[in-house]
């Protein structure tokens, strides 16, 4: 593996260094074994394998071979620096100081993170430096202990994936989930392992079948493309999707998309205008992320069309620049070639990197534990949603953000004055959920003081806290609405008709702890009937569990509800 981290280095100097750290770590982890029963330097030989791929430079490379010295050996942060020096020990130093709070507790997540996102804002480099040592750790996650599985599983996909997400860092975060979700949740993992098995297969040799024609396609069009290659759906992000159309596989059309990359900027819209001309697009499935790029950095051209045999398929296009970065985000700014890690688009990466600042902010008016750690899910780490200003600028927010938590991201006075909204032109009630992509207007009258009916829906840390501080509110407890309040649901059932289908049903949801308010069966086409059930749940979550058990049962085709 050495040899390998080697060959990606050219100057003498780099490849001493890189030898001498290595040689420094396998002699201080010489009589240590893993729970796998493999030597110890394997480990920071794969972080530093994974990190070296990103190209980033000797130092940091040097730093993930050291990065368990201080913390799992006698040698001390005070030898490192001695021998390769202030930067790879200030490196070495930050990671030792993340590994010193477990995840566990309140108090313990919230100095782990407080320390991680501190780092974060001196220098991005330990916290990729972190990244990949745990995905290197999420790999050997079966030698351990069930309990301890859950734990760092569970740490992995509420923090570290989130991070990835937020530092642009597409590729590490989707494998982080995944290998997340497999411990967190074996049992749904393995049945959608076993459900999407031959969909995938069949969706890749759509693609395959795909590619010559889009070469034909652009051959006409005189534009080349660099490569075509079909992009597989993460586990983690297709189960999320799934949950949100009831299950239904022929609702997902980007199990597998093409991905198309081009030389340039022009020769992807060119591509674009090629592929419409062959192939209708499928209305509001065009995006461009090339004009406005998400917050993280982002940026492709995607689109879904009308394409052989009438399948709706997704198409991405992008330049090789724009892939490196949708793959690894924030570290794809620097090259190690360039020798300064600091030398290459800074002003990019510091615009990307402003919501640590702003987080650094924000924290010391947290006091709480509790209370940061759950702001904190919500304002920072949670599933994110992009909307527009009307300059066109990228706002990041999470999803369930309305237009007062936008007006607050915004400045404060623009939230205080916050009168109405127009969410792609049309006047919206303040407490609208906003969508990815919606452009957003802030209707604003002087004078005006924000509402104490807005805490009921905004969803935002920041949000909550201008509006407190303003009305000079004195609720004592942190409003937290995680989802929407369900009332009576109609839930439908397709079942193949057999005995004792109703009540298998029925017990399932029964065994959810879920009301039933009527039940009845009516009769559909043979061999299918239709179960309608009237159920009482005020828990999002917990009707997305049940109709993933539903799903499970024998004899059931569909499930589906109307609230």
């Amino acid at each position: 593996m050495l040899e390998k981290i080697l060959t990606y280095f050219q100057k003498p100097e780099e490849k001493t260094l890189i030898k001498s750290a290595y040689d420094f770590a396998w002699r201080a982890h010489r009589d240590q074994k893993r729970e796998s029963g493999e030597p110890y330097i394997q480990h920071p030989l794969g972080v530093a394998l994974m990190l070296t791929k990103m190209n980033l430079d000797t130092e940091t490379v040097a730093a993930a071979l050291l990065h368990d010295v201080v913390e799992d050996t006698p040698h001390t942060i005070e030898e490192i620096e001695k021998r390769f020096g202030h930067t790879i020990a200030f490196l070495v130093n930050g990671v030792t100081k993340l590994d010193k709070i477990k995840y566990g507790g309140a108090e313990g997540k919230t100095e782990n993170l407080r320390k991680m996102f501190l780092a974060m804002a001196q220098d991005i480099r330990v916290v990729l430096i972190k990244l990949a040592d745990r995905y290197n750790n999420m790999q050997t996650l079966m030698f351990l202990a069930e309990d301890k599985q859950k734990t760092i599983a569970l740490e992995t996909l509420e923090i570290y994936a989130p991070i990835a997400y937020r530092l642009g860092m597409g590729e590490i975060k989707g494998q982080l989930e995944d290998l997340a979700f497999k411990y967190l949740h074996p049992e749904k993992y393995k049945w959608l392992e076993n459900e999407v098995a031959e969909k995938y297969e069949t969706h890749r040799a759509y693609i395959d079948k795909l590619r010559p024609v889009i070469f034909g396609i652009f051959k006409n069009e005189k534009i080349a493309p660099l490569e075509i290659h079909a992009r597989v759906k993460h586990f983690y992000s297709l189960y999320k999707k799934l949950l949100r159309y009831q299950m239904d596989f022929d609702k997902i059309h980007d199990l597998v998309a093409a991905r198309i990359i081009m030389k340039n900027i022009e020769d992807c819209y060119l591509a674009l205008g090629a592929i419409h001309q062959v192939w209708k697009p499928v209305p509001g499935l065009i995006k461009d992320y090339i004009a406005t790029p998400k917050p993280n950095g982002y940026q492709s051209l995607h689109t879904s069309v009308f394409g052989p045999e009438g399948k709706i398929t997704e198409i991405q296009i992008r330049t090789p620049d724009m892939h490196e970065k949708a793959e690894n985000g924030i570290a794809a700014h620097w090259a190690y070639k360039e020798r300064n890690f600091f030398s290459r688009d800074l002003n990019a990466s510091k615009k990307e990197l402003a919501w640590v600042e702003q987080l650094r902010e924000w924290q010391k008016a947290v006091r709480g534990s509790d209370e940061f750690l759950q702001s904190l899910k919500i304002d920072f780490l949670k599933d994110r949603i992009f909307v527009l200003t009307p300059k066109g600028d990228a706002l990041d927010l999470p999803e369930g953000a309305t237009p007062v938590d936008f007006a607050y991201a915004i400045h404060s006075d623009i939230g205080h004055q916050c009168a109405g909204a127009k969410i792609n032109g049309r006047i919206t009630p303040l407490n609208t959920e906003l969508q990815s992509g919606d452009a957003v207007e802030i209707l604003i009258q002087k004078n005006k003081k924000p509402s104490e009916d807005w805490l009921s829906f905004v969803k935002t840390n920041l949000a909550k806290e201008r509006i407190r501080s303003v009305i000079k509110s004195k609720i004592k407890k942190v409003i937290r609405i995680q989802s929407k309040a369900l009332s009576a649901i109609n839930l439908r059932v397709v079942v193949r008709d057999r005995i004792g289908i109703l009540k298998d049903v029925t017990n399932v949801i029964s065994s959810q702890k879920i009301n039933i308010l009527s039940a009845k069966s009516e009769g559909a086409k043979d061999p299918y009937h239709y179960l309608n059930f009237s159920i009482e749940s005020k828990n999002k979550q917990k009707l997305e569990e049940l109709l993933f058990a539903i799903k499970k049962t024998k004899g059931v085709e569909e499930v589906s509800f109307k609230i």
